[in-house]
Order: C-alpha cells, then sequence, then structure tokens
C-alpha cells in the first residue's frame, strides 16, 4: 500500500465572499509549473496559487464571473463544476502556455471553463477568459449518459479527457481529441462539435462492491500517465458518498492499466501531478473533503514507475 504524507492544508490569504472560509475545501485539479502550484476547486469561482517551496497562505484569482451562495445544496446547484486542470503549450496568442480549467459536463451548466495566459516564469499573465466546452463534451453524452470529466492531460499532439464512473455506471474511460483542433475551438467564438479521435475503457476493480474510479491524472514523459482513483459510495455523478479506498494507478500510452496500488488510508484525493526522477515518480496530491468547513489537504508520495 502507499503511505501519503501530509505537507500542508489549502488555507488562503482571503476568501472567495464576506462568510466563507479562509480555505478551499474542494480541491479537485493541480498542476504545478515550477515552484508554483495551481488548485482548481469544484465549489468555487476562482483558482488557488500556492507555493510548493513555502507554506504561507495562498492566493485566489477568479475564473469566472458571478458569486454562488453559501448554503451548500444550493452552491452545488449552481457552481461550475470545475473538476480538471491542465497545463497547455504555447499556441497562437498564448506565447508561454496556458492553464485550462475543465468543468465536468455532469449538467448543463457544467459544460464551461477557464482560460488563463500564462509568462514566461509560469505566472498566469492578463485576465482569465471563460471558454464554453460544450463542443467538446457535449458529443460526449451518448457514450456517457452520466458524463464526469474529471482529469486531463496533454501529451504530444493529444488532448485526453478522464471520464469518471460511479457505483451505477462503472465506465472509467480516456478520450482522446487532436489537441490541435480543441486549440482552434478554444479561440472560436462559435466552435464546431469536436469527436475524440479514440476512447480506452478501462476496469480499475472494486473495494466493498464499489468501484475504483478516475478523479485526476497527469501526463509523463514517455505518454504513460499517472492516476488517482477513489471508490466512492455513489450511483450517479452528482451526489457525494462515502469513500472506501483511494488509489493511485499507471495507464501505459496506448491505454493498457500497468498498475493500480491502494492507499493506507481512504484521502479522497482528486488532483495529482507527477514529476519523473530516473525510476522514481514524486507525486503530489489534494483532497476534496467533501465540507465546506474542512480545508483540503497537500500530500506527498513517491512511487516506482
Amino acid at each position: 500500500m502507499i503511505i501519503l504524507t501530509k505537507m500542508r492544508e489549502l488555507d488562503i490569504k482571503a476568501s472567495s465572499a464576506r462568510m466563507r472560509p479562509l480555505h478551499i475545501s474542494a480541491a479537485s485539479g493541480l498542476v504545478c509549473v515550477g515552484t508554483t502550484m495551481y488548485v482548481v476547486a469544484d465549489d468555487e469561482l476562482h483558482l488557488g496559487v500556492f507555493s510548493t517551496t513555502e507554506l504561507e497562505p495562498g492566493d485566489l484569482i477568479r475564473l469566472l464571473d458571478g458569486a454562488l451562495p453559501d448554503v451548500k445544496a444550493e452552491r452545488k446547484r449552481r457552481k461550475p463544476d470545475l473538476e480538471a486542470l491542465v497545463l497547455l503549450p504555447p499556441f497562437q496568442n498564448f506565447p508561454y502556455g496556458a492553464l485550462l480549467a475543465v468543468g465536468s459536463g455532469s449538467r448543463s451548466n457544467r459544460c464551461r471553463g477557464a482560460l488563463l495566459g500564462l509568462d514566461v516564469n509560469g505566472a498566469v499573465c492578463g485576465s482569465p477568459r471563460e471558454v464554453d466546452l460544450s463542443p467538446l463534451l457535449a458529443p460526449l453524452k451518448d457514450t456517457f449518459p452520466e458524463l464526469n470529466i474529471e482529469g486531463a492531460v496533454v501529451f504530444g499532439e493529444e488532448l485526453r479527457l478522464f471520464q469518471r464512473g460511479n457505483k451505477r455506471q462503472a465506465a472509467n474511460a480516456i478520450i482522446r481529441y487532436s489537441l490541435s483542433r480543441v486549440l482552434d475551438a478554444l479561440q472560436s467564438p462559435r466552435a464546431d462539435s469536436i469527436e475524440p479521435s479514440a476512447t480506452h475503457r478501462l476496469d480499475l476493480g472494486l473495494v466493498r462492491g464499489v468501484p475504483f474510479c478516475f478523479t485526476d491524472a497527469a501526463a509523463l514523459p514517455n505518454g504513460d500517465m499517472v492516476f488517482c482513483a477513489v471508490a466512492e459510495d455513489t450511483e450517479d455523478a452528482y451526489r457525494d458518498g462515502a469513500c472506501f479506498g483511494a488509489a493511485i494507478g499507471i495507464v501505459e500510452n496506448g491505454g493498457h492499466l500497468r498498475s493500480l496500488q491502494r492507499l493506507d488510508q481512504p484521502y479522497k484525493v482528486e488532483g495529482i501531478n507527477a514529476r519523473l526522477h530516473g525510476d522514481r515518480l514524486d507525486l503530489l496530491l489534494v483532497t476534496d473533503a467533501d465540507d465546506p468547513g474542512i480545508p483540503a489537504a497537500l500530500f506527498s508520495t513517491s512511487i516506482a514507475k
């Protein structure tokens, strides 16, 4: 089993609303650029920005306009459900790359995202831009009636999205797209629908009758993908449930599951970042507490590649 080491809680300097606590609670996607750690949360309209070398509270960058209610049930109904964060390579108007926050697509109001340009040092520059991800997500709903995108990675000329299953629809899948078509669509106000180039379904096994399902992923230099998964006792893409187990695995570039290792504790890990050092993968992971009063946590561990 894999043992995680707690590094910190994701406390912030200023809240996104006057009565909100000074922390991120529902961390759902993680990207590190140099010594800067970016965290997207599924119940926020902001991006968290933290240092990987210092423990001071993080900052918030607004991603989407508007405000969310403080009441949990109403907040859940109206949130954009930003579940994935991916680093894009340089492209038109973004000479140093960009971050793309991706909605889960599980409801009609969850098919949008935000695009943030980066500077030469990997810091966010300029104003984030809301993007309509319907051209990417809408075509998937015929294949996945309970669409729930939880992770995204870029490798070479592909964008890969990670579909998360649940207890009733245990359909985990890696969905591949032409990266150039996606980047063109992000620049277009009225993009045509984009069909996937390939889809790979994976069975990650069960714990106590509940399937392990993707919660995030990171690409490795050879195209393999390291992912985190949880066994959450829920039968749809909307409701939360008890977490019976958590795991880290590796999928080969071609889509074959190479390994899956359980965590010693059922942390609800929903974001992962990986750095390769020889045959060792150094991982950072963030959690979703499913409770606005409990801060999300940052954990670290290392596994063999």
